[in-house]
């Protein structure tokens, strides 16, 4: 479940009589929302509702981690519950048929529990540039591997379409990939994975940022790049789909920017391969522009196109629901 403040995760544990593979078969259950900042001391219950299900890598066996969604006693989903909204939006006809498919690349930084600086760097120091650390291998320039290839392997074993990992242009930052996944998948594939990232930093003794820029200067942002498609998108002539769906979320620039993350504006400078906050444009293989074609879909005439401008704080619940209905529902 997650907090009042949007992206602080929480958990609790309970047994069950036997082995639950559908989250259909769980039960309700509640906590203390007074105690998150999600209701107020005199009515401070609040109900969990199972939502999705993936094995458990930390205790294993037949254990499972559940992704749960929060409500009031009254049925009515609290404010930082997003998912609801989502999962209306990824249900309706329309995007149903257009099967969305999403790609998720969710940056973060590694930092010392004691000082909030990243791993690797001297305290109060700075390392060299940043040039050799993107993919880098190496003691000098390859910080934390050993939490990321953890994490790598919890996710896989836990159901995750994890598709990938890298190191990242400042060091101490790395990514993960989450998909290709379908609608609301995507969301509770990301919230796991991260959840899941956050337990094994708590066993290294080391803090995970989802900060969108941890270290001001000219250090690189963190962000949560998401590739998006739809079945006309990936079908011949998909292209000419792609670039109408690019001119609608051009359209709807402010008003993604507003829900894309918290604190996006100190990332999106214009520098460091993004474009500024207040600029929509985009282009083909460029990683300046808000929202990036590949070349091969360029080549191919169909297929996906990746919308920059998330912060890796943002809510992929929000985010992936957003696009699909702009691009699919909205008519301007």
């Amino acid at each position: 479940m997650i907090g009042g403040s949007g992206m602080d995760l929480r958990s609790k544990a309970r047994t069950l009589e036997g082995p639950v593979d559908d989250p259909s078969k769980l039960p309700k259950w509640n906590y203390d929302g007074s105690s998150t900042g999600q209701a107020p001391g005199e009515d401070s219950e609040v109900i969990l509702y199972p939502q999705a299900i993936f094995k458990d890598p930390f205790r294993r066996g037949n254990n499972i981690l559940v992704i749960c969604d929060a409500y009031t006693p009254a049925g009515e989903a609290i404010p930082t519950n997003k998912r609801s909204a989502a999962a209306k939006i990824f249900s309706h006809p329309d995007v149903v048929a257009e099967e969305p498919w999403y790609g998720i690349e969710q940056e973060y930084t590694l930092l010392k529990k004691e000082v909030h600086w990243p791993i690797g760097w001297p305290v109060g120091g700075f390392p060299g540039p940043q040039g050799p650390y993107y993919c880098g291998i190496g003691a000098d320039k390859a910080f934390g591997r050993d939490i990321v290839d953890a994490h790598y392997k919890a996710c896989l074993y836990a159901g995750i379409n994890i598709s990938g990992i890298n190191g990242e242009v400042m060091p101490g930052q790395w990514e993960f990939q989450v998909g290709p996944s379908v609608g609301i998948s995507a969301g509770d594939e990301l919230w796991a994975a991260r959840y899941i990232l956050e337990r094994i930093t708590e066993i290294a003794g080391v803090v995970v940022s989802f900060d969108p820029k941890p270290i001001p200067g000219d250090w690189n942002g963190a962000g949560a790049h998401t590739n998006y498609s739809t079945k006309s998108m990936r079908n011949d002539g998909g292209y000419e789909i792609i670039k109408k769906a690019i001119e609608k979320l051009g359209l709807k620039h402010k008003e993604h920017i507003s829900a894309y993350g918290e604190g996006n504006e100190r990332r999106l400078t214009g520098r460091h391969e993004t474009a500024d906050i207040n600029t929509f444009l985009w282009g083909v293989a460029n990683r300046g522009a808000s929202i990036r074609v590949g070349r091969d879909t360029e080549k191919a005439g169909k297929g996906y196109f990746e919308d920059r401008r998330p912060a890796s704080n943002m809510d992929p619940y929000v985010v992936t629901s957003m696009i699909a209905e702009t691009t699919l529902l909205w008519k301007p």
